[in-house]
């Protein structure tokens, strides 16, 4: 469970250039439990994160089960086996056993729309008559619906009914594009499936779950709500050091849980083992299979396999494919993974907000259970589909998970398509020409760089029946749409317009403000058209550097009214009325003496700063309200 917040920061850095430092060497696999507790207290140590919970399983037991570290840094308390840790959106799956469970007793059907079976939930469906919202997009996360406003995330709610906390604030649960078409990951969908759970069988939704999941599986300490303080890990921001406070999470099914080593051994052991635990069946197996299988994106439609299921998605690190679910909460790291084809899974959580230590513990992780297994065999290569030409040219996201960062990913994942050689290359921000092979019924399996080449088919090119030409990667789980070439290029061209413009008023800034000193050099009419510009370059860093420094305590700054959040929206119109004000500058120096050349510069950057005026307003950022 992700934070809005983050999803724009990354776009951020995406837009700016920016990204993650390329992954370090992997560790060499240990070749003991012994050895590889020694990997991960070393990791630990080396990126001050204070501990963490691991579980490794098979499916005849677990082979280990631990707490390594500090649950409390202020305590020096160890953390153990019994800790209980965050577990994020690695909760989502409950919501979808329980409909699975309550489907095989013929109570409801996946199939069943949403309004059917609870019409007093709020949420808004253009297409509802021909593409209604089913209980299965809830589970896949196809409504369509943006994912959690800033102030849901915000709401601290201890006690709030689940029906209460889906009328908190219903604003995102809007369809951007037909229901069962496209993947976008959405806190929302899986509370509003745990909700109809709660109508159709009069319990409160914990108390199924607890009853017919926690207690069969073996999870004896899960729970989701808050503990006492000596049960649970404190969780801290990415120094190790600075607590956060406990997070009552608005809508409990989304991200709620609290669980213990122990507890996520059972629970990894119960996917192992496809639903039944000690020989006992929790729920059949077919049910974990369909847990496993997308069916509504286009690309799943067509017969793609890897994706995202109901709350489970496939995963593929270093050759292997890994079924699961991760979660993120403030403070806290969780992944579940499992390979059934090899009855092997692990989880592990850590108590801080450090993702780069969160990355280095789960490949120390994962080399260790693969030691010695044979990577799974590459599909043979097949022909290009007929008609790929049609689908070479320029491409856009069309699927964002956050609508308010959506004009940022929009310009930073411009795509092109081409095919060469038998084989479709994907050029973007930061990769140029990633390959991809075809396999069958116009799906590709990726060839990285490095590492082995992916196992299964990830990349499908796709022609709706209403219309359009896309390509969705990731198993489907992103959409990228067709975009006319001129389009492409007149988007990339405004880009770099407006990016040499900032650049230019801040490298110019300084010879004209000191320039100013001198009084022969004095210019008050060319002064007038050259602040104009200044200021808005001022107020887009400062738009920027407010989302930075909100950082990792993002939501409770953003998502609230606070100096950080008003600052983003002040910032916003300033640099809107700084741009206007640059045009209004320039139209009253018409009528003084102006250099020619400082005329032309000062037309050309204000041109620029005033085409992202327009392309924000657009999408609605200028004066942006995080916490409305």
């Amino acid at each position: 469970m992700k934070s809005i917040a983050s999803a724009l920061l990354l776009c951020l850095f995406a837009a700016a250039g920016l990204g993650q430092n390329k992954a370090d060497t992997p560790p060499k696999p240990a070749q003991s439990i012994a050895e590889l507790r020694q990997q991960l207290e070393k990791i630990l140590h080396d990126t001050h994160t204070p501990g963490m919970s691991v579980a490794i399983v098979h499916r005849d037991g677990p082979e280990w089960v631990a707490g390594l570290g500090v649950a409390d840094v202020a305590a020096n308390r160890a953390t153990t086996d019994e800790t209980l840790f965050r577990i994020g959106s690695t909760s989502k799956a409950f919501a979808s056993l329980s409909i699975l469970k309550l489907a095989k007793e013929g109570k409801l059907s996946l199939q069943d729309t949403v309004h059917k079976l609870a019409p007093e939930i709020w949420f808004e469906n253009r297409w509802e008559a021909t593409d209604p919202v089913r209980v299965v997009d809830l589970l896949e996360h196809t409504t369509g619906w943006d994912d959690m406003h800033l102030r849901e995330y915000a709401k601290d709610a201890p006690g709030m009914s689940l029906r209460d906390g889906l009328n908190y604030d219903h604003h995102s649960r809007i369809s951007r594009w037909r229901p069962g078409t496209r993947m976008a990951y959405c806190n929302s969908g899986p509370p509003v499936a745990a909700y109809i759970v709660e109508k159709i069988t009069g319990q409160r939704f914990e108390d199924y779950v607890a009853q017919n999941f926690f207690a069969p599986i073996g999870m004896k300490t899960a729970t989701y709500f808050e503990r006492p303080a000596q049960e649970m890990t404190t969780l801290y921001f990415p120094d190790g050091k600075k607590p956060y406070p406990y997070w009552n999470i608005l809508l409990r099914p989304a991200g709620a849980i609290n669980a213990s080593a122990k507890d996520m051994a059972a629970y990894v052991g119960f996917y192992l083992n496809r639903g039944a635990v000690g020989g006992a069946e929790v729920i059949p197996a077919a049910s974990i299979d369909r847990m496993e299988t997308p069916t509504r994106v286009w690309a799943a439609q067509q017969g793609m396999k890897s994706g995202y299921g109901l709350s489970n998605y496939t995963s593929i690190e270093d050759g292997f494919v890994y079924h699961g679910h991760n979660g993120g909460v403030n403070g806290g790291l969780t992944d579940m993974s499992y390979m059934p084809e090899y009855g092997v899974g692990y989880f592990y959580s850590i108590n801080s907000g450090n993702g780069a230590a969160f990355g280095k513990l789960g490949e120390a992780i994962r080399a260790y259970i693969t030691r010695g297994l044979a990577k799974p065999a590459v599909p043979a290569a097949a022909a290009l589909p007929r008609r790929t030409e049609e689908y070479t040219g320029w491409y856009q996201p069309d699927s964002p998970r956050n609508q308010i960062s959506a004009f940022l990913e929009r310009l930073a994942g411009i795509t092109l398509v081409r095919f060469k050689d038998g084989k479709m290359l994907m050029s973007g921000l930061g990769q140029i020409d990633r390959v991809y092979i075809p396999v069958e019924g116009g799906q590709f399996r990726s060839v990285p760089k490095k590492g082995p080449a992916e196992p299964v088919a990830t990349v499908a090119l796709v022609a709706p029946r209403t219309g359009g030409r896309f390509v969705q990667v990731g198993g489907g789980m992103y959409t990228l749409k067709h975009m006319h070439t001129w389009m492409a290029i007149c988007e990339v061209a405004l880009v770099l317009w407006f990016l040499l413009a900032v650049v230019s008023i801040v490298l110019y800034a300084p010879f004209w403000i000191f320039g100013g000193l001198i009084k022969k050099r004095r210019r008050p009419a060319e002064r007038a058209m050259q602040l104009g510009p200044l200021l808005a370059v001022l107020s887009l860093l400062a738009f920027v550097g407010l989302f930075m420094v909100s950082g990792n305590d993002a939501i409770a700054r953003l998502g609230n009214l606070t100096v950080w959040s008003a600052g983003i929206c002040l910032a916003t119109v300033a640099y809107a009325l700084a741009t206007l004000g640059s045009i209004f500058a320039l139209w009253q120096a018409r009528k003084q003496e102006i250099r020619w050349g400082v005329w032309w510069f000062s037309m050309v950057v204000t041109g620029g700063l005033l085409v992202a005026v327009v392309y924000l307003a657009w999408w609605g950022v200028i004066g942006l309200r995080t916490w409305s």
